[in-house]
């Protein structure tokens, strides 16, 4: 009999966390007469609870096999309607090698303009109709169309928009405001995290997929060198660009706007503009500035190479080797020289 109450506890204490406060007091009255049982048991509950757990309160790995079943489906729901899509047209002319000449255009006629398009995505960050996409999805646009994820279509008026950061924010207007998804702050992300990415990929439709933060502080990735990228192994293709990169709590932590392939489709190496400078970029663009002071440090900045490493006798190639610095910008008067190795910011 003892046997098989030991069983329920040991049941107890594998199935959910929920139940562990009462397997701990069944434990403490059924385990007196065998001490090296109880110490195992005990164990386990320790480890349903937590107590050894590494990664915070907060974060910890699937537990049991209902919590397996979980769904991202609600906040799919909660965070889809403020994805949209933008369309981009304009009108572009090729230059036939017979105009000019009347002979020739009298029997091939004179070159016609030709429409072109390119579609991507965006993100609804303000009720008024605030929408957060990418430069390159609107660049030399004749005209940008914003869909809704309801079927509405509205013509958008272009706010702010920046190559360098490839960032733009477009104005769309309507009676009643328009679902959002609030900015999340992408410093607090860290490798491992869960991540949803939502856009329309190829013109089939909105379209979610799950993944998680695979590095984060991505440069020179051959997109834009003055932002440092999430990089996510979400599925992001072409039509992607400019939609959502969600975190767990329904917030938005970056803009999708490059992947690296060799097919044109993903790999599972996609990269996001962290929701930080997105927010910056956005503020700007609401108070009506039509250009975009980016942070400026006044250094210049490389990897610290094992090589580099060596000749400085560091144990280990980490940091940032200040490589050329302006005797006039922040740094300098902060104290920063060339050939320094900065090893933390901020404690």
């Amino acid at each position: 009999m003892r046997v098989k109450r030991m069983s329920l506890v040991l049941l107890c204490a594998l199935t959910a966390a929920a139940v562990v406060p009462a397997a701990r007091q069944a434990l403490a009255q059924d385990t007196k007469a065998d001490p090296g049982l109880s110490d195992v048991l005990t164990d386990m509950l320790r480890g349903a609870e937590g107590e050894n757990a590494t990664s915070g309160p907060d974060k910890r790995v699937p537990f049991g096999r209902e919590e397996m079943q979980l769904s991202f489906a609600p906040l799919v729901k909660q965070t889809a309607p403020a994805v949209v899509n933008v369309y981009a047209s304009q009108t572009a002319r090729l230059r036939s090698p017979f105009d000019g000449d009347p002979f020739f255009e009298e029997f091939f006629g004179r070159s016609q303009p030709r429409a072109q398009s390119s579609l991507g995505s965006g993100v609804l960050v303000d009720p008024t109709g605030i929408v957060v996409t990418n430069f390159h999805l609107i660049k030399d646009a004749d005209q940008v169309k914003v869909a809704t994820a309801d079927g509405r279509e509205f013509d958008s008026k272009v706010l702010l928009k920046d190559e360098t950061l490839d960032l733009a924010v477009l104005k769309i207007s309507a009676d009643k405001p328009f679902p959002v998804v609030a900015i999340g702050d992408s410093d607090a992300l860290e490798v491992g995290d869960l991540l949803l990415a939502i856009g329309n990929p190829f013109g089939v439709g909105q379209t979610t997929t799950s993944g998680i933060v695979s590095a984060l502080a991505r440069s020179h990735i051959g997109v834009s060198d003055s932002s440092f990228f999430i990089q996510t192994d979400a599925a992001i293709n072409p039509g992607n660009s400019g939609g959502a990169l969600i975190n767990m709590g329904g917030q938005l932590v970056g803009i999708n706007t490059a992947i690296y392939s060799r097919s044109g489709g993903s790999i599972g190496i996609g990269f996001a503009i962290p929701s930080n400078m997105v927010r910056a970029f956005a503020d700007a663009a609401k108070a009506g500035r039509d250009f975009f002071e980016r942070p400026y440090i006044g250094a210049e900045f490389e990897r610290v190479t094992p090589q580099i490493a060596e000749s400085l006798g560091l144990e280990t190639p980490t940091g940032a080797l200040v490589s050329s610095i302006d005797e006039a910008g922040p740094a300098a008067k902060a104290g920063l020289k060339a050939g320094d190795v900065v090893l933390s910011l901020n404690g």
